[in-house]
Order: structure tokens, then sequence, then C-alpha cells
């Protein structure tokens, strides 16, 4: 048994963190090797009010607190739900025959289920809010929508409000009984009404994504979890059975979009809203899954615009958890949009920026409600429900990140380009330079025009080499690339001599060819689709483009 000795200065730390919220994002740094678990630590530690007591919830089952729902750092505190009847979870269904106007559904009173349009031959999908939020919020009533448009399915929202609105500690506790009232919803179905647990798909935001875990884990045979976004304080970091994981269901999908730690004061990190850590068996990470596009509020009058377009409440939530709900949005889109979210298996987001994992010979996973046709996954032909997927063996995804990029608008849903420029090194070039990058992209379906190649910001180019960066358009070019412009515009950066280029250097730009491809998502069972461009100048080795210039290249290479 491990003893662990605190310092002064430790119990210091550990109590600002938990006085500022910020113990999750800070304790991979102040405990790497797990000597915070509460069940590795010899001494009675006073916060644990709970430990081994158990409480039982009539038809739904029991619920216990032991040590290891307990972490110095992740998890300080534990409490009990609040009872059911201040939760008052309910199921609301709606259906093609009643998009609108909402049934309630009781599993414990039959007539509810008989007298209403749910129907067990259709495939059901369910919605689960997160902290303080409710089944009237703009985003389930829009998910809602989406659903019932896509196909004929059951869509059931789960109102859990009466426990989403307390204190955080006391949510977080809360969302243990409503995943058991869910799991008592789904396994009475399929006892007394024929639903195949297979044919149901839950989909949670935040402490949502966590409440089906706790169905999950109750239900044997669930077909699928899509978390969104799972909610990070209290649940990076722990045990599997305090969160949610990839044996909760058939296929666990997630999207991260607010994991990013902050910096704040001189060690103490504040985390963003969602999970970082891949907790199923396809985790995606949009932009790194951090800082989304769009949601800096620096980069103009994003909150007011919001509020004149779509209400004080879509405006409160861009200014309090832009990130954190942009999870949401992007799986919305993906419901019946028609472009594509392609994720690509790689190490790093910078590894996928430049190029590195750009083919699906890396692995490749559609990202959103469709996630179930990536081809990384087979159907499971010994069991009679089309609907189950898992991830094959051949392929295991868990622990991986699949990484792509969006656009900061709607769409959302981008068309991913790599750009390859060659840089040729000719006598009187400087060996390197620095500054910015436009391309215009020509093909024999549209132009995409003046895409950035350094949005980050000015990038340094050795003559000689090949610089390569992943961007994206909403525009499909949908096949060979003819024509593109390249535009360079030198950068001197005042707090880099090397850099000023004033009377003898040469700030011109030296470009051989450039290589565009574009990947289409392979069906399954068939090749991958690429279309690959190699651009050159005309009857020229390569281009020399001035400061503030441009050159145009075509698909003539060799001619």
């Amino acid at each position: 048994m491990l003893r662990l000795h605190l310092t002064d200065r430790h119990l210091r730390v550990m109590l600002w963190c938990i006085l500022l919220g910020l113990q999750p994002a800070f304790a991979g740094i102040l405990d790497p090797f797990n000597w915070a678990r509460s069940d590795r630590i010899e001494v009675n530690i006073p916060w644990l009010p709970f430990e081994n007591e158990t409480r039982c919830y009539d038809e739904l089952g029991c619920l216990n607190i032991t040590r290891s729902w307990y972490h110095l750092i992740h998890r300080p505190f534990n409490v009990f739900p609040l009872p059911r009847v201040v939760i008052n979870t309910r199921f609301i269904l709606y259906t093609k025959k009643n998009p609108t106007d909402g049934q309630i559904l009781n599993v414990n009173v039959n007539k509810t289920i008989v007298k209403s349009n749910y129907s067990p031959s259709r495939l059901t999908k369910m919605i689960i809010h997160g902290f303080i939020d409710t089944p009237l919020s703009n985003w389930v009533s829009e998910m809602k929508d989406e659903l019932v448009k896509a196909d004929d399915y059951n869509v059931v929202v789960v109102d859990w409000a009466g426990g989403s609105l307390p204190l955080y500690t006391q949510a977080t506790a809360n969302t243990r009984l409503v995943g058991l009232e869910v799991a008592h919803f789904i396994n009475t179905l399929q006892r007394e009404h024929g639903l195949n647990p297979l044919d149901v798909h839950i989909i949670g935001h935040s402490l949502g994504a966590h409440t089906a875990g706790y169905a999950g884990e109750r239900i044997q045979g669930l077909g699928r979890i899509t978390g969104l976004d799972p909610a990070e304080p209290y649940f990076q970091g722990m045990p599997t059975h305090v969160r949610l994981d990839p044996s909760d269901a058939q296929l666990v999908d997630v999207i991260h979009t607010d994991g990013k730690s902050i910096f704040l004061l001189d060690f103490v990190f504040m985390a963003g809203y969602g999970m970082s850590q891949p907790v199923g068996h396809l985790d995606f990470y949009p932009n790194n899954g951090k800082e989304q596009p769009g949601c800096d509020l620096t980069e103009g009058p994003l909150v007011p615009l919001t509020l004149v377009k779509q209400g004080l409440e879509e405006a409160s939530r861009v200014l309090v958890a832009c990130n954190h709900v942009r999870a949401i949005k992007l799986f919305t889109e993906s419901i019946n949009g028609k472009c594509p979210y392609i994720g690509h298996q790689c190490p790093s987001y910078q590894h996928f920026l430049s190029g590195k994992c750009f083919h699906c010979g890396h692995g490749c996973a559609i990202m959103g409600f469709h996630a179930d046709s990536s081809p990384g996954l087979i159907t499971n032909k010994n069991n009679q429900s089309e609907n189950e997927v898992y991830p094959s063996e051949e392929h295991d995804t868990i622990g991986a990140k699949y990484y792509l990029s969006t656009g900061k608008e709607l769409p959302f849903c981008q068309r991913h380009y790599k750009v390859a420029i060659q840089l040729a090194n000719p006598k009187g070039a400087e060996s390197w330079v620095q500054g910015f990058l436009k391309v215009t992209l020509l093909s024999d379906r549209g132009v995409i025009r003046g895409m950035d190649l350094t949005p980050s910001n000015y990038v340094k180019l050795e003559h000689g080499t090949t610089y390569t960066i992943v961007v994206t358009h909403p525009m499909d070019l949908g096949g060979k690339v003819r024509k593109v412009e390249l535009s360079w515009e030198y950068d001197m950066n005042v707090l880099e001599p090397r850099s000023l280029c004033i009377l003898w250097c040469n700030d011109r730009l030296y470009v051989k060819s450039v290589l565009v491809d574009q990947m289409e998502l392979p069906s399954r069972g068939k090749r991958n689709v690429d279309f690959s461009s190699k651009l050159c100048t005309p009857k020229r080795e390569f281009a020399e483009i001035p400061n503030r210039g441009s050159a145009s290249f075509y698909d003539n290479c060799g001619r």
C-alpha cells in the first residue's frame, strides 16, 4: 500500500485547485503516477463521507460510492443523486407523425406506450442534454428536427432538467441516477414491447455523454453512444466505471471540441469544459479538439451578431461555452448534410496539418451522425440486426485520435486539400525567405480563390525543400486541378534582423512545382479515390515570384 506524504505546499496547491475548480486539468501535472487515487491511500480522508455506502432506487437498482470514485485532484468530492421526484426524469417521443408535439412515455404506465406513436420496428435515437440545460434549449429542438427529417425514427428526448441545474458536483452525481432511468426505460421496452437494444443510439452532450455511459453499462448489447464533448471536470483521468468508455455500447464515437488547457498563474492550468483523453472506439478532434474557429471573441462582434440572428439563449452559449457547444453543431449538421466529415488517424494535429496523414491508408473515419458507416468498421454478419457495427479487429481504433479541420460558421464541413510547394534553389536565391502565401485553385468544376496557405502567421521557407500544408474550403472541386495561381508576400520582422530585406537581399520566392491532392472518402470494400494534380510553369524550370507578386502553374508537367 502506498503511503502519501503531503507537505504544506502540496496542500495549498490542491486547495487552490479545488477552490478554483481547476483540479481536473492540473491533475496530470500534479499526479503523473496516480498517487492521488483515493483507493491507494491508507489514511482516512475527511471528505469521503459516503465511502462504501449504497442506496437503492426501487425498480431502477442501486448505486454505491467506493474509494474508486474519489481522486484527490480529479474528483475530490462525491455525493449521492437527488431524489427521483426532484430530478423528475421524463422521456418525450417525437416521430414523423408528431414532429412538434412530444408524447410523454412512462414505461411504468403501459398505456402511455401503447397509445403513443412509438414503434419497436423503428430505430430509436435518444438525446440527453447536459449541465444547466433543458429540453427547451434551441439545440435540442434543432437536433430533434434533423433526426425526424432524416428517417422514420423514434426520437426520444430525455428531460432531466430537475437534476442539471444545481451545483456542478451535485449534477455529476445526478447523472448516475438519470443513467439508471434511461437503462430502465430501454430494458423495459425490450422486455415488454419488443425493442432491440442494438437499434438504440444515445446522443449525449457534456454530462449527458457520461449519463449515456452509465445507462449503457446496464443495457446488454446497446447499439451506439455518441458523446458530444463529454464533460471533463470530475471525469477526465478517472476509471472507466466513472465515465464514458468503449465498453458502454457496441460503438462509442466521440467528438472533442473544448479540451484546451489555459495557463493561469505560475502553476495552475484551467481546462476547457470537455475531455481531451480518448474515451470511445472513434475519437474525433476537429481543429485539434481545442479552440474552434469562430469562437475567439477578439476576432469580431461574435456575441452581438449571434444575439441579433439567434436570440439571447444562443448568444449566452457563445459567450460562455462556444467551443463546448460546437460539438453539437457539428453533429447536427452531419445528420442531413451532404458533405462528409472525414477524420484522419494521426499522431498529432500538427502532423495532420503538414499532410503526413492525408490519405486513408493511415486510417479514416466519418465524424458525426454517419460514423457507423466508417470504412474502419465492419458489419456483424452473425447478428440479425443491420444496425450493429463495431471496430474491425484488423484496425483497432481504441485510443486513436482522428483529426480534421472545419469552418468557423455554417456550413462547418469543409473539403480538405493538401498543397505541396516544391521550392527551387537557383543561383542568386536566398537560402531562406519568410512571408505569406495564398493560392487559387481552378478545376473543371469551379474555382477556389485566395486560400490562405499560412493561416497562423508568416512561414519560413527554405529554397530547395518542399512546403506542405492541409487547407480546407466548403467547395468540392470534384476532380483534377487544372491551374494554380500562387501569390507571395515577403515579411520583414524588425525583431529578427536577418529577415530585413532592404537593399542587397533577394526577397523573391522560387517555385519549381505545386502538387494538389484532394481525398474522397472510400466506400466500403473499394479503393480510395484520390485526385492528385502536379502543376508546373509552362516551358520553364521554375517560377520566380517577386514580393507581392504571383505566378501561374498548369497541369502540363513534362510536356
